[in-house]
């Protein structure tokens, strides 16, 4: 993984999207091949406003945006990539006032699909929010047109004529 990668372009994709930066996504680091991200807690991104707990929301795109971020140091560089697929078990309400924290590792990636696993937490990742099971889809380097992803046939793509 290159230097730049991961001092300059990782922190971008980590805040630097519109939503990102509006939910305050905060680049927390990398160690080894997990990433980490923070969300600083804000009465506008609460869900109840009775209790004062983060919305179930925020903390679903938190775990999809951390799992992303962890496809890409798998891959050690941005290609483009897609959620394919995201379970997030709730085990419990965040702590009022409390940051939120989300780590992620990439486990498995194949030439298509990278699978993750991330959970969300205010000190502990032994004590999680959230814990989520996910896969990527990983864009195909360099043809991203319809099918591109899809072996030719006799110089066609399946499902069409020559």
């Amino acid at each position: 993984m290159t230097d730049l990668f991961l001092t300059n372009l990782l922190p971008q994709l980590a805040s630097g999207s519109a939503h990102t930066h509006t939910l305050g996504f905060q680049y927390e680091g990398l160690e080894g091949d997990r990433v980490r991200l923070r969300v600083p807690y804000r009465e506008d991104l609460v869900g109840d406003p009775e209790t004062g707990v983060l919305a179930g929301g925020l903390v679903t795109t938190l775990l999809d945006h951390v799992g992303g971020l962890a496809v890409w140091v798998g891959l050690k560089a941005y290609q483009p990539i897609a959620t394919l697929d995201l379970r997030v078990d709730y085990m419990r309400a965040a702590i009022p006032g409390r940051d939120l924290i989300a780590e992620a590792r990439c486990y498995r990636l194949t030439r298509s699909i990278g699978f993750v696993r991330a959970w969300a937490f205010e000190d502990d990742p032994a004590d999680p929010v959230a814990a989520a099971q996910s896969s990527y889809v990983i864009s195909a380097e360099g043809d991203h047109r319809a099918g591109a992803n899809l072996r030719a046939r006799s110089g066609a793509v399946r499902g069409e004529s020559a």
